[in-house]
């Protein structure tokens, strides 16, 4: 069975789709020798290549089991794969794949904390990722300074800021003394520093923030930052759900042999420079 060929390489896990269009724009990816093209359809015969590397689609009746982990990102950390400065990366602390990639679902900035999902499926990346979904996610804000009801109201309501208008869909207090408060707020996008802007906006300033639930899933109240737990199939077929897919089922496209162990495009993880962690994933 042909698939688009952005959705069969998101699901064996090398990349999200958007990641993987911009491969297709870029001209890495080819097909059968020719540069691919978007929205081309592929099959188990096609010869696939991304960087001149193999990527071999078979059909198989193994079932394939896409995992999704859920991170307690501390402060500190970049979402990213690697930087030119060796600050530290959450990648150095999630546990390695053979054959695919961990793909984070959206970003925390390097001051904020709290829940991040990362996952081995890129159709479910994409799916949780894209605004149409409106999948929501909470932060834990404490906000610096006096806030009255006319900002609360305001922030509600909508203000526009310079990539569109944007607003909170709740607030809640969440108490605090004298000039440091604390909010929980919810959004259903995914802009870039949004919860921070959003308060600027008003004349307030966030101290610290924490995500602490991202559609249905809850950040756990004994994980500790650094640490994952891998969840269970119902906890991801609610992902599912809340992201507008079916729940999990059994592929007819699979990875070959040729494939590449480290994801295209990427060079070798090096060692972590932080001290060696005692094993803490355990099953939600």
């Amino acid at each position: 069975m042909a698939e688009r060929l952005q959705k069969a390489l998101a699901q064996i896990g090398l990349g999200s789709r958007r990641e993987i269009e911009e491969w297709i724009r870029q001209g890495r990816i080819t097909i059968n020798g020719v540069p691919a093209e978007l929205g081309v359809k592929v099959g188990a015969r096609d010869r696939i290549q991304v960087d001149g590397k193999p990527v071999q689609l078979q059909q198989t009746s193994v079932k394939t089991t896409n995992r999704v982990i859920l991170y307690h990102k501390p402060v500190g950390e970049l979402t990213t794969r690697s930087d030119p400065e060796r600050r530290p990366i959450i990648f150095e602390n999630l546990p390695d794949l053979k054959g695919a990639r961990w793909i984070a679902v959206g970003r925390l900035d390097l001051n904020t904390s709290g829940l991040l999902l990362l996952t081995t499926d890129g159709e479910l990346a994409n799916a949780l990722m894209h605004p149409s979904h409106e999948v929501e996610r909470e932060y834990a804000v404490r906000v610096f300074g006096e806030v009255d009801e006319d900002q609360l109201k305001q922030l509600g309501k909508g203000v526009k800021l310079e990539d569109g208008p944007a607003r909170f869909q709740r607030i809640k207090d969440a108490g605090g003394t004298g000039q440091n408060h604390w909010y929980h707020v919810v959004i259903r996008e995914g802009r870039n520093r949004e919860v921070r802007r959003l308060w600027e906006h008003v004349g307030l300033k966030v101290s610290r923030l924490m995500r602490i639930r991202f559609g249905p899933i809850n950040l756990p109240r004994n994980l500790k930052p650094g640490a994952y737990i891998e969840l269970k199939e119902t906890a991801i077929n609610r992902l599912r759900e809340d992201a507008g897919l079916k729940p999990g089922e059994k592929r007819t496209l699979g990875l070959s042999r040729s494939t590449p162990q480290s994801a295209p495009g990427t060079k070798a993880r090096p060692k972590s420079r932080m001290k060696p962690r005692a094993k803490r994933s355990r099953k939600s």
